[in-house]
């Protein structure tokens, strides 16, 4: 504890860091909750010393808006698809590299990699993986196809090439491509988490186990995932919060039009709606719709919450 005369030099040691908080978090969320309330806020006609009816028609315009529910749906079918696939396969890994002893911290970083990269870099390398590129050459119009590796792969096996993410392709294969690639993405810092939980688990459980004779399959889910959840549940929840402003992965490989050429925003997202609006300097409707996410995630977590206080053991 700090004595009490002394506090004024805590105070004095926090204060550039409060300082920056106050600039740099606490305005900007009141600040994004005054625009999302004054009807069609435009910084720079607020600049030029316009003033804005206080209302609820920033709200309404998004929801109104004709993509907005395939925003929407985007959001919430990525986040479904991505975070118990990534969860469970993150869980396996985590088990099998706490088994294994030798070259282990090495695979520990060789797992993490792709959580220090840039999203948009490893974007453009799983587009460049899953592309497919047709041309035309001859009097016959012979079409001779360039694809990546992916396809090389199903090609190998006896497959055709599948038109994955370019001009003409399906629904079902961009959502699939997406799925692969930010579950991949996601898997290092789950990885982390769930081994650095595995490692603080007391021997004594498995040791006592080992002597009842008790199966692999049922040590694991008797005794690793229940003495697992809290960071299962953390992973879970830390999961939905990221999946639901998922923007960046779908621009690495899609490109600013978050689609194929011949349906530009297919793979929109909230968060791709946010930065559409504030492209056009709306600024009242992106805030809007920033808030609208807010309250989707907040209630997702507080569900997580309660499902965790029922299934997670302390």
């Amino acid at each position: 504890m700090v004595d009490n005369k002394q506090q004024w030099k805590a105070w004095l040691y926090l204060s550039p860091a409060i300082v920056l908080l106050l600039v740099f978090t606490l305005w900007p969320i009141i600040n994004t909750v005054r625009m999302a309330f004054l009807e069609n806020y435009k910084s720079l006609e607020a600049a030029g010393g316009a003033t804005f009816e206080f209302g609820i028609g920033n709200f309404l315009k998004v929801i109104q808006y004709k993509r907005f529910l395939t925003c929407l749906k985007n959001t919430v079918l990525l986040c479904v698809l991505t975070v118990p696939l990534s969860t469970i396969l993150a869980l396996l890994i985590a088990v099998a590299l706490n088994s294994i002893k030798p070259l282990q911290r090495f695979l520990q970083t060789i797992f993490f990699l792709p959580y220090v990269t840039n999203s948009i870099a490893i974007g453009m390398v799983f587009a460049a993986m899953f592309n497919i590129v047709g041309a035309f050459y001859g009097t016959e119009q012979e079409i001779i196809v360039t694809a990546g590796i992916i396809n090389n792969v199903i090609q190998f096996f006896g497959g055709e090439p599948i038109n994955w993410i370019n001009y003409g392709s399906t629904y079902a294969a961009n959502i699939t491509v997406m799925t692969i690639y930010i579950v991949w993405n996601a898997l290092p810092f789950k990885i982390l988490v769930l081994l650095g939980g595995l490692q603080s688990i007391n021997k004594q459980y498995y040791d006592a186990a080992k002597v009842d004779g008790t199966s692999r399959k049922r040590i694991f889910t008797r005794i690793t995932v229940p003495l697992l959840s809290p960071m299962i549940a953390y992973v879970v929840i830390t999961g939905f919060i990221g999946g639901f402003k998922e923007y960046t992965s779908i621009v690495g490989i899609f490109g600013e039009k978050m689609g194929p050429a011949d349906d530009a925003y297919r793979l929109n997202t909230m968060v791709g709606f946010i930065y559409d609006a504030l492209s056009q300097n709306n600024q009242g409707r992106a805030s809007a719709a920033a808030l609208i996410l807010f309250g989707i995630i907040l209630v997702v977590t507080m569900i997580n919450g309660w499902v965790s206080k029922k299934r997670v053991h302390f």
